[in-house]
């Protein structure tokens, strides 16, 4: 069996929409939509993807040069790029940084997550498009990560991590079996003596009104 790790090591959108990553079927139609997908990187993409982080939750207003400035504390920047919408030039809240070195993304990664910029806290991880096998974006239902509100949580990456499974096979599980058998029976048997004493309780019920019934008609 393979060693269990809580991030994902290649995408898989049934495992991304479980939080244990042992679902066997979609739990939501965005699941069924990204295990549909035939998605490509985008070729348009320049820059080397293992030097390169993805900063998300941006504010709006967060500027390139306001990113430049934050980031280039961590190491030279080489490319830069806040993705913007297409017709209103207005930002997505979230770009890509390519650094010169290695040491310099680590540091980014380690140090600017949870950095609070504009009033806004960042999440700053790995490019996962270019190096995440399988890769589906959220737009087409894939993605990590997500709020709590949309209920499409997606798991197996830096902010929200798998779970580790509850061991199924042998061992505790088995004692658990039969105390879970035991206290099953245990259930039914205070079930029948419930039932039981609630029928003694009805029974004396009716003999009792039968008994003010008679004594109603002898005082007639």
């Amino acid at each position: 069996m393979a060693e269990w790790c809580p991030i994902a090591k290649e995408y898989d959108p049934l495992k991304a929409g479980s939080i244990d990553g042992t679902d066997v079927e979609p739990h939501d139609r965005a699941v069924w939509r990204a295990m549909s997908a035939r998605y490509k990187p985008n070729k348009g993409v320049v820059g080397d993807p293992l030097l390169t982080v993805f900063v998300a939750r941006l504010n709006p207003q967060t500027s390139e040069e306001k990113l430049q400035q934050i980031f280039s504390k961590y190491g030279d920047i080489k490319r830069l790029r806040l993705v913007r919408d297409i017709v209103t030039g207005f930002s997505k809240g979230y770009g890509f940084i390519e650094y010169k070195e290695e040491r310099s993304l680590t540091r980014a990664r380690r140090d600017a997550n949870k950095l609070v910029v504009d009033q806004h806290e960042l999440f700053v991880d790995f490019e996962q498009e270019r190096t995440l096998k399988g890769w589906i974006p959220r737009r087409l239902g894939g993605g990590l990560g997500g709020k709590k509100e949309s209920g499409q949580l997606r798991f197996g990456g830096r902010d929200r991590p798998f779970r580790k499974p509850i061991n199924l096979g042998a061992g505790p599980v088995q004692d658990w079996g039969r105390a879970g058998s035991s206290a099953w029976q245990d259930r039914n048997r205070h079930t029948r003596d419930v039932d039981r004493g609630r029928g003694s309780r009805e029974n004396r019920g009716y003999r009792d009104r039968d008994r003010e019934d008679r004594r109603y008609r002898d005082r007639r």
